[in-house]
């Protein structure tokens, strides 16, 4: 990885990753400044995080529906929240590179330097689970060998994600790729924007 992304490669990104999961309460302590782009990748890693969790309560059938509702309402924050933190990864990453000069001919990538941490945050995400689920000792031989299976897909798919990341990097550094900010605008969590919101139950 070159100097200008030198901290910020896929390597220290996937231990990062894998360091916070379990331990939610440290997430975020290894960078405090707003302006850094470590504190979004945390910030972005801690909502995925309260998201997996609320998805699962919120697939309770045993619970009264406030509840679920309460996990509803609890993921489209964390949602805002975590995509927030893409787009500030990107913008932060992208002010890295300010004085490049980027090739007439340069490969746009179309998903950005951001949703691609973010992606890689999942995927930690999904492989700690399998892998505790392949260690059940509740389950039959069938579904452990499923689970394995499962696990070793997901390792292989976060080593070719983190590859193409480091290259999207690799590349953007010597004007040969680049990628912009895409902003969501999740007109759900917008009041003006929202249907129902604004015109009332339809």
């Amino acid at each position: 990885m070159t100097s200008v992304f030198a901290d910020v490669g896929a390597e220290a990104i996937r231990a990062f990753h894998d360091a916070q999961i379990g331990a939610p309460a440290r997430v975020g302590e290894r960078a405090e400044e707003a302006d850094d782009a470590w504190h979004w990748i945390a910030t972005n890693h801690r909502c995925n995080q309260r998201l997996w969790h609320e998805e699962d309560l919120a697939r309770r059938t045993d619970v009264p529906d406030a509840q679920i509702v309460a996990n509803k309402r609890a993921i489209d924050v964390y949602n805002q929240q975590r995509n927030d933190a893409i787009e500030r990864i990107d913008e932060l990453l992208l002010a890295r590179l300010d004085g490049v000069i980027v090739a007439a001919d340069a490969w746009r990538n179309s998903e950005t330097a951001g949703s691609i941490t973010d992606r890689l945050s999942i995927l930690a995400l999904k492989i700690f689970h399998m892998d505790n689920a392949a260690r059940r000792t509740d389950i039959g031989s069938s579904l452990e060998v499923s689970c394995r299976e499962r696990h070793q897909r997901l390792c292989v798919q976060r080593d070719e994600l983190a590859s193409s990341f480091d290259t999207l990097l690799y590349q953007a550094v010597r004007g040969l790729a680049y990628w912009r900010v895409y902003r969501q605008f999740k007109m759900y969590n917008d009041p003006a924007l929202h249907p129902v919101r604004y015109r009332g139950s339809l």
